[in-house]
């Protein structure tokens, strides 16, 4: 990578002119536009990275409700609960000890929410794994499998579970952690770019199956959490207040126009929305399959 501009991520998947790796007024948390009042929101691997230092403050700086916090071990998570009580004592903090590839585990966390809250409107699908880092040919067959168990299978789970419990006709927002990397080929991380695309096609299925529901992959770019590959450390690195003010404006209505599709968090959202009738009748955003099919091209 060090031949690389340090940009090269960004201004590679640049699709509005003005681009961001810090935060700016349109995502800031405290706006009044952004705000989440009464809103009940899940984050998956909340106890580090983007979950704790991007979503979980996020959501507690515009007022959320109640945030439920949801790790492997119920311990990792007593700073953020302290993170979210110093920025905003009046939220609601519940924390749920799981595995998002144990079906038992997801249900349960199910359980409490509807107990403790009755219903739920955001889950930002935020758990991943990057554990494969190798050729194919030399992969560990364990290692590439566990990226598909969490980001496919978990992320199945955590969105089935979150469906069921919305229903049909309350609208919710479902947010999945994805990669613009998904759509390119870069030799020894198959495993987890694979695995993001199928998690990115995933949402395209919850919002066609679910209008109630508006379903989005968020691409953070690259941010300094303990999954970025050293090779790219010496790129542009993202604000982590940046990641969560995008994941605040795809959770209002002014983003429903987004559903089915991939935002990347260094996209301005105001020229964004300048696009909205464009990007909807050309059906941009999407990842899509290259050449014309069909017989009636043969006529």
């Amino acid at each position: 990578m060090g031949s690389l501009p340090a940009d090269f991520f960004v201004s590679s998947t640049a699709f509005t002119k003005t681009t961001h790796i810090h935060k700016y007024n349109a995502i800031d948390p405290t706006s009044v536009s952004l705000l989440q009042n009464g809103k009940v929101v899940i984050v998956t691997g909340a106890n580090r990275g983007l979950g704790r230092k991007s979503f979980a403050t996020a959501f507690a700086r515009a007022n959320a409700k109640a945030i439920i916090l949801v790790a492997r071990s119920i311990s990792s998570l007593d700073d953020v609960e302290k993170d979210i009580s110093r920025i905003n004592p009046d939220v609601q903090v519940l924390k749920a000890e799981a595995d998002i590839t144990d079906l038992a585990a997801v249900e349960e966390v199910y359980r409490k929410v509807k107990d403790t809250f009755g219903t739920v409107d955001i889950l930002v699908n935020n758990a991943g794994a990057f554990v494969s880092n190798g050729s194919l040919a030399d992969a560990e067959v364990k290692d590439w499998w566990k990226d598909w168990e969490v980001n496919v299978k978990g992320t199945f789970l955590m969105t089935q579970g979150f469906l069921k419990l919305v229903g049909r006709e309350k609208s919710a927002t479902i947010i999945n952690l994805a990669t613009s990397g998904s759509i390119g080929i870069y030799p020894n991380i198959s495993s987890y770019t694979v695995s993001k695309l199928a998690a990115i096609h995933l949402q395209r299925f919850v919002s066609a199956e679910n209008p109630n529901v508006t379903a989005m992959a968020l691409d953070p770019c690259l941010a300094d959490t303990d999954m970025l590959l050293d090779d790219f450390k010496t790129m542009n690195l993202i604000d982590f207040d940046l990641i969560g003010g995008a994941a605040l404006w795809l959770s209002t209505d002014q983003a429903k126009f987004m559903s089915g599709r991939l935002f990347n968090v260094t996209w301005d959202v105001e020229e964004l929305i300048e696009r909205k009738e464009e990007i909807l009748k050309e059906n941009l955003l999407v990842f899509g399959f290259q050449g014309r099919l069909g017989s009636d091209q043969f006529q």
